[in-house]
């Protein structure tokens, strides 16, 4: 009989918007002339840009022809849409990065779970708290039990302190998914020092760079001097551009980057052991999806995008503004499309779920799913349409 791999048995029976998902059909199954508001998933409700939807189209178009049909593309990404990364991306904001070092991929979400399958089981993990429940899941799964949390809360704004002991792995999402809160410049050095000083590997998650609003605020951590040596980062169109369902982004190896093994302490680079691994485990991401990111970076095709985060960050300050006039502790929302909620009057945040599910209609995320220090907060996304953000408020209004 074959066996199972049991690493998957240390996992929540489901995942947090699976089980979310479970509650909300049940209440909609039980009470079908409701109409539910959803604020919870982080799914994008504007449609794709029109440059890209043009793009799109002529790509097809290109398909249905022999003379410009593309059959398998390059693992790593075509070389079109890797130069428009680094051009726009990093070298605008004097940042040095090779189109050797771009792997576009079917979304952050794959790679910051693949990405362990290039690194030993052995290692010890630190990871922020709350957090979003992919980096803690994958790890789990490929059998790696040695994690350590650093809590994040109100009294260190949302950005942890550095790990009391030595770690291998560092896991860093800004502007962060669940808190919607960033981290300085400041902030992100010590982060890079640490892990400079320690041969410490940062996993940094840059998915909601493209909101950042403050000037001040690093968009990316390669931003920093020294980066390149000691972090991965992962980018995303799916937030940015409205790629939820159209799957795409990128993560950036450094060719610098090394690490040791574990059998003589000689080290490696990372972006070879990962182009190997994608080689063997990927086979691209599609032509059509490509020049669709691709075209994210034309004239047009900026200034599209710009509005509809425009629209998006309009809904944060919308709910933000009237979270605040209810006499709740507000976080996020500012340079992030989250905003992060206290629960009124020490509810716990499954109950605040409860009560806003059937007394409102409203869905939003319970802290606790994002770990232990989320417990007592609530999380609600600014991707709805505008009219339902303010539906949805007046709904809470009347219940609270």
């Amino acid at each position: 009989m074959a066996h199972i791999n049991e690493n998957f048995l240390k996992l929540a029976p489901s995942y947090l918007f699976s089980d979310i998902a479970k509650r909300v059909s049940a209440y909609k199954e039980a009470n079908p002339q409701k109409n539910i508001i959803r604020l919870g998933i982080g799914d994008v409700t504007r449609p794709l840009a029109p440059a890209v939807i043009e793009a799109m189209h002529k790509a097809v178009e290109e398909m249905a022809s022999s003379d410009t049909f593309r059959g398998y593309g390059p693992e790593q990404g075509y070389d079109f849409l890797r130069k428009a990364i680094v051009d726009n991306d990093f070298k605008a904001r004097g940042i040095d990065i090779s189109m050797d070092e771009v792997f576009v991929n079917d979304g952050a979400k794959s790679d910051t779970g693949n990405i362990g399958d290039i690194l030993g089981l052995d290692n010890k993990i630190c990871m922020t708290d709350p957090i979003y429940p992919v980096y803690v899941d994958s790890n789990l799964m490929a059998g790696r039990n040695d994690i350590i949390f650093c809590p994040c809360n109100k009294d260190n704004d949302f950005v942890a302190e550095l790990p009391k002991e030595r770690v291998d792995v560092v896991y860093l999402c800004y502007p962060n998914n669940p808190t919607g809160t960033v981290i300085t410049r400041e902030q992100l050095k010590k982060w890079v020092d640490y892990a400079i000083a320690n041969n410490t590997l940062i996993m940094y998650d840059a998915a909601y760079e493209a909101y950042i609003q403050d000037k001040d605020i690093p968009h990316s951590i390669y931003e920093i001097p020294g980066a390149k040596k000691c972090a991965i980062e992962f980018h995303s169109y799916s937030k940015t551009a409205g790629f939820t369902g159209v799957r795409c982004g990128y993560t950036i190896v450094p060719l610098e980057l090394e690490v040791a093994k574990a059998s003589d302490g000689t080290t490696i680079q990372l972006n070879k052991l990962w182009l190997r691994r994608q080689c063997t485990k990927f086979n691209g991401t599609s032509y059509i999806t490509q020049r669709a990111a691709e075209a994210t970076y034309s004239p047009e095709g900026r200034e599209q995008i710009q509005n509809t985060i425009r629209y998006y960050m309009h809904n944060a300050e919308i709910m933000r503004d009237a979270f605040k006039e209810m006499g709740l502790e507000v976080f996020g929302g500012e340079n992030a499309p989250y905003i992060w909620v206290k629960t009124p009057n020490g509810m716990s945040s499954w109950d605040f779920f409860d009560k806003l599910l059937t007394e409102a209609n409203v869905v939003g995320t319970p802290g606790v799913g994002f770990g232990p220090a989320g417990e007592g907060y609530f999380r609600f996304t600014a991707f709805g349409k505008t009219e339902n953000c303010i539906l949805a408020i007046e709904r809470i209004k009347n219940i609270l």
